[in-house]
Parts: structure tokens; sequence; C-alpha cells
């Protein structure tokens, strides 16, 4: 998974701009974008970060390469909330 903070996305249109960026990169891709957190993650078969950053640049924004979220496993346990039950 290929993650940016995408600090001047700020609404819907900007999520739709990014999202059809990237796919035109890669029709395949996975795209995850949250809006309230600034961030866009990609899980890509073909394209590399910095083609994908250059996508995002390409729309219009300022991708800045950051590690990707944790997922439920990573947080602790296998949890989703991290309390190792």
């Amino acid at each position: 998974m290929i993650a940016f903070e995408v600090n001047d996305m700020s609404c819907g249109h900007c999520v739709g701009a990014i999202t059809e960026a990237l796919k035109a990169v890669d029709r395949d891709a996975r795209v995850e974008i949250d809006l309230a957190q600034h961030r866009v993650q990609v899980e890509s078969g073909s394209a590399g970060a910095e083609q994908l950053a250059e996508a995002i640049r390409g729309a219009g924004y300022s991708p800045v390469p950051v590690a990707p979220a944790a997922g439920p496993a990573a947080a602790g346990g296998g949890s989703c909330c991290g309390c190792r039950r």
C-alpha cells in the first residue's frame, strides 16, 4: 500500500479528481481516501509511488509520501480497537 498526505484536498470534488487521476495510471488500483485525515492510500499492481504521486500532482494537488495507516491487525492483537482481546 502506498500512502500520501494531501492537505490541499478539501471536498468530494477533490476526492473524485484524485481517484480519477490514479485510475488513469492504473485502472485496477484500489484507492482509499480519507478526506478528514487528508490521506490517500493506493494499492497498485503496476504503478510505483512516484508515478502515483505524479498523477496526483497532475490533478492539481500536493501529495506528500507517508507510511500507510495500520489496519486492525496492526493496531494490537488483531482487535479493531487495539484492546488486545
